[in-house]
């Protein structure tokens, strides 16, 4: 038997497609919604084995929709996006989401994603895992809420002076943060490099 399945998607070209196409290969199609929040409403309603969703959508994201789902469904997310974006990336892996297409290959791709995720096993698209696996993945959780503060501050475009001023430390105790900061995310070192990965991943930490 077949995965029922939601889709979600606010391209309404895409969402037919990806609909037209996996009917005619006979899966389990039973409903779909053109924006996160209808999508979330959707799912919690018929707890669908597998929600393929667009990362990018009104009211709620493909991510925020995993974030909610998590620990609460059993409803295995497959994202699909058009970016090649390393924080999308991070974020899916972190979240334990099951699938992650391009959209540009979600077609060519899908039935081999949806027969792995049915079997319990992710699949992300191999363009996407060749580009980002080798990366360091962004593990926030490693550090002490002080260094997380310092880097909402860094990212706010406050100077070392600043934030030491603001967390009442000498300026010296900030420099030993950062250079903690960087040794646990597995950052270079070099100069400016904990501000240039600050600023790569802004929407991390604003």
């Amino acid at each position: 038997m077949k995965p029922s399945i939601i889709i979600a998607d606010d391209h309404p070209l895409m969402l037919k497609g990806l609909q037209d196409f996996l009917t005619e290969k006979e899966y389990n199609i039973i409903d779909s919604a053109t924006n996160g929040k209808e999508a979330y409403k959707l799912i919690l309603k018929h707890e669908p084995d597998i929600a393929i969703l667009d990362i990018r959508m009104p009211h709620l994201s493909g991510i925020e929709i995993a974030e909610l789902c998590q620990d609460k469904l059993d409803t295995k997310i497959v994202l699909i996006t058009f970016e090649k974006n390393s924080i999308f990336y991070h974020q899916a892996k972190q979240l334990n989401i099951y699938g992650y297409l391009l959209k540009e290959l979600a077609l060519v791709e899908i039935e081999n994603c949806l027969k792995a995720v049915t079997e319990g096993i992710p699949y992300f698209s191999k363009e996407i895992e060749e580009q980002f696996s080798n990366e360091v993945e962004m593990d926030l959780n490693v550090l002490t809420p002080s260094e997380k503060r310092i880097l909402k501050l860094i990212a706010q475009n406050k100077t070392a002076k600043e934030i030491a001023s603001l967390l009442e430390v000498s300026k010296r105790t900030v420099e030993k943060h950062k250079s903690h900061i960087i040794k646990k995310l597995n950052l270079e070192s070099k100069h400016n490099g904990l501000l240039l990965f600050v600023k790569e991943n802004e929407s991390l930490f604003l």
